[in-house]
């Protein structure tokens, strides 16, 4: 019976458990989460939000939510390529924060006291949140894999919060975020079920990050540089002359050519060798017809061996 070596390292991979230092493109797609979420926030918010990330943590997922106890909603999160589930979560002071701020205050008012219930306003804003953060978390994502997230339902009462057991290992990823000299904590938790996954893809670095260009901006630097102006010169002979026989040169001196009509001319533009050409004419004009590709390495090779 054969075994498959990726198998046999998987498996002593996942007998070790997941450690946050060993998937280096995770800080990576956070960091890329906090940039998006405020540049999103700009369009529906009178002031500016900051995100940066604060930490990334793991531990068991009861003792992750634990401190958010009635002190914070949360959006359950379905991402189906994982098979699994993942907790975004608000916490009080991020929720009136993103009011104040989506509603042109200025950071005067007294904040808001903590224990009561949040108000069918804020749910709501919290649900729209939640689905813009969930197209966020997709293509923060796709830099290393696919991974589609999708809402599922809000949840105040952590209890309720819990995906999967309340003793298996979770990474969180906490989030500070500011706006009108306050500010609130936004936090992210994934189970390692799902993260082993995609374990092997958050494990290496990737070398760039093609989900990230911009179509419009690409076609618009195409079209620029397509449209730029380019000089070409074709060259039929050149010839060394000393000094003296240029300054005896006058109107009406000849200079004679060895070339003949099938003599290459080269095509060049900034002084840099394109293509070599035959001259023709038609129609009156003289007229050049591409024939080969210029060849640094072969032209230098040829100077060697002609000298």
């Amino acid at each position: 019976m054969s075994i498959d070596g990726n198998s046999v390292s998987d498996r002593l991979l996942e007998a070790a458990g997941i450690q946050i230092d060993r998937l280096p493109m995770l800080p990576v797609i956070f960091d890329r989460v906090a940039n998006q979420c405020a540049e999103q926030l700009r369009s529906i918010a009178a002031s500016p939000c900051y995100f940066s990330v604060m930490d990334i943590e793991q531990g068991r997922i009861g003792d992750l939510l634990e401190p958010y106890e009635a002190n914070a909603v949360t959006a359950i999160l379905e991402v189906p390529e994982w098979d699994s589930e993942v907790v975004l979560g608000f916490d009080r002071d991020f929720i009136f924060t993103i009011v104040e701020v989506m509603f042109g205050g200025d950071g005067n008012e007294q904040p808001e006291e903590d224990g009561r219930t949040f108000s069918n306003i804020e749910m709501k804003i919290c649900a729209k949140l939640a689905e813009m953060i969930c197209g966020t978390l997709s293509q923060a994502f796709s830099v290393a894999t696919k991974a589609t997230f999708r809402l599922e339902r809000l949840e105040t009462r952590m209890h309720f919060a819990v995906i999967g057991r309340r003793n298996s290992q979770a990474a969180a990823a906490k989030f500070l975020v500011q706006a009108i000299n306050r500010g609130g904590e936004m936090f992210i938790i994934l189970p390692h079920a799902g993260l082993q996954m995609v374990r092997r893809a958050l494990s290496t670095m990737a070398g760039s990050e093609p989900g990230t260009r911009d179509p419009t901006w690409v076609r618009q630097m195409q079209a620029g540089v397509t449209r730029a102006e380019v000089s070409l010169r074709a060259i039929l002979e050149e010839q060394d002359m000393t000094l003296d026989e240029i300054a005896r040169l006058k109107p009406g001196s000849l200079i004679p050519l060895t070339a003949t009509p099938k003599t290459p001319v080269k095509l060049e533009a900034n002084e840099q060798p394109l293509f070599w050409c035959q001259l023709g004419q038609s129609d009156g004009v003289y007229k050049l017809r591409i024939d080969d590709v210029f060849d640094p390495e072969q032209e230098f090779l040829g100077d060697i061996l002609n000298h």
